[in-house]
């Protein structure tokens, strides 16, 4: 109703009020005096009243007693006539009271299952005689009589109203539809649980269904869920009856939390509730699920054309959303998000494309940046030393990660099966062949971010946990696409033909895990070990990539040294054939010409063949290798 609907509501209600506690105290007086004589109740009934003894299922004499209670508040002289009837040791309603003064009056009334005080509608005090407690009304339920619509202060700390998107894509609109239908169809409505990768969605499509049904939905956050039983079991009798009173819904938001007591409050609920996070599983209400996962590519175009087009920018060409909507899988939120932050890239001059690509990727760092290390890629192509066969494999990488939206989606492969769609790459080899920096010249190809997780602090010795810390990590990512390197991968790598204990059985399972979500990540995910003979064949199916980085021939060698010294560094004529001798990898090679930098800087002269031999020295000592001292004495 509008405004002025709604005032005249209000003194309507408190009208008939006044006309019903008017008639009240015709009963008190009559009480008072000893007369028998019968005072006719009202035309019209307060409107408010009558709603809550509808909706609580209240009696004739269960009324009476809320507006008994209510008249105490709100009119002075019935304190009077309570004191003139009872005598002055009590100028307040008291069970008693009612029970003398009030029609078709019943003892069940005042008892504890009763909805008078199930529902709190009334507090008893001062009960060492339960015929003479003082009686008083609840604040919440006074405020609703006189159409003041206000949450009940207990609750009020713990809940907040969601606000609701100006619309939703179709895709989650229809699960607004079959929240609608779950909720119609059922006398006692189900627990929903909001499912999907766009937690934000799911309060959006619960803030909108509950709106199209004449509900306002309310969220409370599952770590505030009280620990003592009885303040568990008040919370969840108020919040059911805020459920009545304010037409609401509850969505319990146990996403980053899930107490151990989270199922018992959830079957106290008496009210269409909805969950979002982990399922507890001794729940025993009935459970219905609905998915709700960030928009469809095409809906993420159309929502990314359309923030676009509010831009304020010189830039006269149109971005292409395409390869954003292929690379970063962001919700309606995260876009329009983006597109404000990119305001101000663009005030300072930035290109719109550049900008757009760079603001995605800071966006989508949030919960990735505690999961893992990010990693600054500085190695480009030049910088890869490599046989030319596996540069081509890790360009055919970068080309596949480039083009997916066009093969997956514009030309229909991902239509055709969603299995494999991952792309997912094996790099091979010995410690310092060059297995990272490869990663990072892919990063810096095609402008992500790159993540390396080290593996042997995600494995888990209990059972479970593995997967548990796997699954978090792959969500955070979800929405970056981001390069993920797994890094020591060696921690889950065995033949699974070699089961001897149950140690073993859960390992395969976690590689197992690993691999499933390889395939299912809709970016690129890198695996380096050490060990190639480790995998079995049934792994290797798998992967789509296999690298094997080799140990550096005398050639490569001899790249890697010319390539290794940055040019601002003062170095004296160097022998490059003789340190390509050197049988390290590039790695080791990398901390040779490093070390032997910290050498001269300390000498105060520029890099020489003699800090080089020194530095040599040195790291052949750390590898435990032999080193031909005679060849390292032709060097100075």
């Amino acid at each position: 109703m509008n405004a002025p609907d709604t005032h005249q509501w209000i003194e309507s209600n408190q009208q008939a009020l006044s006309e019903e506690i008017a008639w009240l105290r015709g009963l008190l007086e009559n009480a008072a005096s000893g007369s028998a004589a019968t005072v006719e109740g009202p035309e019209i009934k307060a409107f408010a009243l009558d709603f809550v003894a509808e909706h609580f299922q209240l009696s004739n004499f269960e009324r009476s007693i809320i507006l008994l209670c209510a008249g105490m508040e709100l009119h002075s002289d019935i304190s009077r006539l309570c004191s003139k009837v009872q005598g002055d040791h009590a100028d307040y309603p008291t069970f008693g009271l009612a029970l003398s003064v009030l029609p078709e009056e019943h003892w069940s009334a005042i008892s504890p299952e009763s909805p008078l005080r199930h529902w709190q509608l009334i507090q008893l005090h001062d009960t060492g005689r339960l015929t003479m407690a003082r009686l008083t009304l609840d604040e919440r339920i006074l405020h609703f009589l006189l159409g003041v619509d206000s949450l009940d202060q207990r609750v009020a700390g713990l809940v907040q109203p969601l606000p609701q998107s100006n619309s939703l894509p179709p895709s989650q609109q229809q699960q607004v539809e079959r929240l609608i239908s779950l909720w119609r169809d059922s006398s006692k409505p189900p627990v929903v649980h909001i499912q999907g990768n766009d937690a934000v969605a799911g309060r959006d499509v619960a803030a909108h269904a509950s709106a199209l049904v004449g509900m306002q939905a309310l969220q409370m956050w599952a770590p505030d869920i009280p620990v003592a039983a009885d303040e568990r079991s008040l919370l969840a009798c108020l919040l059911a009856r805020e459920h009545v009173l304010s037409r609401s819904t509850l969505v319990i938001d146990a996403t980053d939390s899930r107490p151990a007591h989270l199922s018992t409050f959830m079957e106290l609920l008496d009210c269409p509730l909805l969950l979002l996070g982990e399922r507890p599983r001794a729940l025993r209400r009935h459970c219905a699920v609905i998915e709700v996962d960030t928009p469809t590519t095409e809906e993420q175009c159309h929502l990314w054309e359309s923030a676009l087009k509010r831009l304020e920018t010189d830039d006269e060409g149109e971005a292409d959303v395409l390869p954003l909507t292929g690379q970063f899988n962001f919700s309606s939120a995260a876009i329009a998000s983006t597109v404000e932050t990119l305001q101000v890239e663009l005030n300072l001059g930035m290109p719109l494309d550049k900008a757009l690509w760079q603001t995605c990727r800071q966006q989508s760092r949030g919960g990735l940046d505690h999961l893992a290390l990010r990693i600054t890629p500085h190695a480009d192509w030049e910088d890869l030393i490599l046989p030319k066969g596996h540069k081509a494999m890790l360009r055919d990488i970068s080309r596949q990660v480039r083009y997916r939206t066009t093969v997956y989606e514009t030309w229909g492969f991902a239509g055709k099966s969603e299995r494999g769609l991952g792309i997912s790459a094996l790099f091979a080899g010995e410690s310092g062949t060059g297995k990272t920096m490869a990663a990072e010249v892919l990063a810096g190809d095609l402008n992500l971010d790159l993540y390396r997780i080290d593996l042997s602090s995600v494995v888990n010795k209990y059972i479970g946990e593995t997967e548990k810390n796997l699954e978090r990590l792959f969500c955070a990512a979800e929405s970056s696409g981001a390069i993920l390197l797994f890094d020591e991968a060696d921690a889950l790598f065995g033949k699974r033909s070699d089961v001897k204990d149950s140690h073993d059985r859960y390992a395969n399972i976690e590689l197992a895990y690993l691999l499933q979500r390889m395939e299912s990540y809709r970016g690129l995910s890198i695996l380096t070990s050490n060990i190639k003979s480790a995998l079995d064949a049934a792994f290797m199916r798998r992967i789509r990539f296999v690298v094997q980085f080799p140990f550096p021939d005398l050639e490569q060698r001899s790249a890697i040294w010319q390539h290794i010294f940055p040019d601002q560094l003062p170095r004296a004529e160097l022998n490059i054939e003789q340190l390509a001798r050197l049988n390290v990898t590039g790695g080791n090679i990398r901390n040779i010409a490093m070390n032997a930098a910290f050498l001269a800087a300390d000498q105060g002269r520029p890099l020489c063949m003699a800090d080089l031999a020194h530095a040599a020295r040195m790291e052949y000592a750390k590898l435990e290798k032999p080193l031909n001292e005679s060849e390292l004495r032709t060097w100075i």
